[in-house]
């Protein structure tokens, strides 16, 4: 990973050389509404405050779970123990980027989705409350940690997901064994360029015209960010935007011509 001033440094570059996040000079329509329908939505949608309600009694939670994350890519067998408000302070996503979530789901209305590391259930909540009708299945390697998750699907009253326990290398192949059709998916797991690029081509065979796909820490860490150009230059990608923290991947084919986009947000 880089460091804090590596980070830093690298965040500097991107917003400087980003474009601006209202929009000026975005020639695409569809990059346009973006910007304008879904980066900069300023509604306060019903399901923000019962979800940040729940992120503030996990900041507060101080039950110990014991966990073997198989998202690292340890197969030591070594079990750690944290406390629930260390991974809801240290894993959760932000308020900004679960909202802006939220108002991705909101807006294009994917129907099936998956999520690749659900940790606490907060950004799984987000996605799933957006859109009622759709189906989110989300996998989560740590049974304690799903353990909670569940909790707050419970607390918050979501039906539509479905949470499915264990190791990606063995749980992922065997959901795309029924060959899932992939609208929207969040891969939120992993630093590493091999196993980035693995879930890649994994869940590329599942994709359309229309899904999308987002891979979360695309800065954090060289290995990141050479998976990131090269999920950029696959043949089928048409479009990328690059927030910094995340980068969302499109296969529309109206745009003939391949861009990829940095967008200061």
């Amino acid at each position: 990973m880089y460091s804090p001033i590596q980070r830093a440094s690298k965040y500097l570059y991107y917003y400087i050389t980003a474009k601006n996040g209202k929009g000026h000079g975005v020639h695409s329509p569809f990059v346009f509404d973006f910007i304008q329908h879904v980066l900069n939505d300023d509604r306060y949608f019903y399901a923000y405050q019962p979800i940040e309600n729940v992120r503030k009694l996990m900041l507060n939670d101080t039950r110990v779970l014991s966990v073997e994350d198989f998202a690292t890519g340890s197969r030591t067998g070594v079990t750690n123990q944290r406390t629930v408000s260390y991974f809801a302070k240290s894993a959760l996503k932000s308020v900004k980027f679960g909202q802006l979530l939220f108002r991705i789901i909101d807006h294009y209305a994917p129907e099936y989705l998956l999520e690749l590391g659900t940790s606490l259930g907060i950004t799984s909540a987000y996605l799933a409350m957006a859109n009622p009708s759709a189906t989110l299945t989300t996998m989560e390697g740590s049974t304690a940690i799903a353990a909670v998750a569940k909790e707050n699907f419970q607390k918050l009253g979501i039906k539509n997901i479905r949470l499915i326990e264990g190791d990606f290398d063995h749980t992922l192949p065997a959901w795309l064994e029924n060959k899932p059709i992939i609208d929207f998916a969040l891969i939120d797991i992993n630093l590493r360029y091999a196993s980035t690029i693995h879930y890649f081509y994994q869940l590329l065979d599942h994709t359309h015209e229309y899904s999308m796909l987002i891979f979360d820490h695309i800065h954090g860490s060289a290995e990141m960010e050479k998976a990131w150009d090269e999920i950029q230059q696959h043949p089928v990608v048409t479009l990328t935007i690059d927030l910094f923290f995340i980068g969302i991947v499109f296969f529309r084919k109206e745009f003939k011509v391949k861009q990829h986009l940095a967008i200061r947000f």
